[in-house]
């Protein structure tokens, strides 16, 4: 429960669909919950509490309710942009929206009959729905890596109406995930199984100053795509080894030889670089992000002049 505002509605809304709700970690004091960078000590509680009260889950959001937190029975929380692929199938959804930095899993599952990948942010996805809308796509839906979910179409599920509802919901990924479970007739751990292997992960750079960001990025962000593949590849071949793709959407994304992705962007609100890594292997993406923040890192101490003091 911790701060949330939605944790009095959550535990309502399980219970009278028939779940047995045991309340945890109510705080009166405010705590700061990030859904993409969850805190060690919110990891552990999730194992405590899971093998303490022999749970199926938990469920949890972030302080102002509208991202949502998912664990299985173990404990283990599942990523923003894998739940979003999950939800939306149980909706029945033809057209998902998500942010560039979206696991791939929801192209290579091929449950939907379109993919748009848009600039990270909930205007940019809301934006690319209604373009969806527009072009005549329909059961169109977005989310988000934080696990933000978006419905811009009216939906029929189990034979009832659910009306669109364009802004972050935070309630119906959980029921979408237990349900899935519940129609599977596997545990919460098993999902992972319907779709394909691929892992993410995502750091940051702090104290990263903007001018810096501008002058590492903008050689492979012209308007030329082989310009920008020539740049990208004489900068970070020795990195990364062969980049065989790139996508500026927002950003510079980096699609590898070895079929790993690297992507960097600068952070919108601070003074730092982001990275965001997949992989086939959880090991390899989590290795892949340490090698980009250090290239960062060292990039950096070689154009300190630029810094201003």
């Amino acid at each position: 429960e911790h701060s949330t505002v939605s944790r009095d509605i959550l535990g309502e809304v399980l219970e009278r669909l028939g779940a047995e709700v045991i309340p945890l970690g109510r705080s009166e004091v405010f705590i700061p919950v990030d859904t993409e960078a969850i805190r060690d000590e919110d990891v552990s509680l999730a194992h405590h509490w899971c093998r303490e009260y022999q749970l199926d889950s938990i469920v949890s959001a972030d302080g102002d309710g509208d991202r949502p937190l998912v664990s299985d029975e173990h404990g283990r929380w599942l990523r923003g942009d894998i739940i979003g692929i999950l939800c939306a199938r149980v909706l029945g959804a033809r057209c998902v929206v998500t942010p560039v930095s979206s696991n791939t899993a929801v192209e290579r599952c091929g449950w939907f009959d379109r993919v748009i990948r848009t600039r990270i942010g909930s205007p940019y996805v809301i934006a690319g729905m209604q373009q969806a809308e527009h072009e005549g796509m329909s059961a169109i839906v977005g989310y988000e890596a934080n696990g933000g979910f978006l419905q811009q179409s009216e939906l029929t599920v189990n034979g009832h109406l659910l009306p669109a509802l364009p802004t972050r919901d935070a309630i119906i990924v959980p029921l979408a995930i237990l349900s899935l479970s519940e129609q599977m007739n596997c545990p919460i751990s098993g999902l992972d199984k319907l779709l394909p292997k691929r892992y993410t992960f995502s750091d940051r750079l702090k104290d990263f100053p903007t001018e810096n960001a501008h002058q590492l990025l903008e050689p492979m962000l012209t308007d030329d795509d082989e310009a920008n593949l020539a740049a990208a590849r004489a900068l970070l071949h020795d990195a990364f080894g062969d980049i065989v793709a790139i996508d500026t959407t927002d950003g510079v994304r980096l699609t590898l030889a070895t079929g790993n992705i690297v992507h960097i962007r600068p952070s919108g609100n601070a003074p730092e670089l982001r990275c965001y890594t997949e992989s086939d292997s959880e090991e390899t993406c989590i290795r892949l992000n340490r090698r980009c923040l250090a290239f960062l890192s060292q990039w950096l101490e070689k154009h300190q002049p630029l810094i201003k003091r």
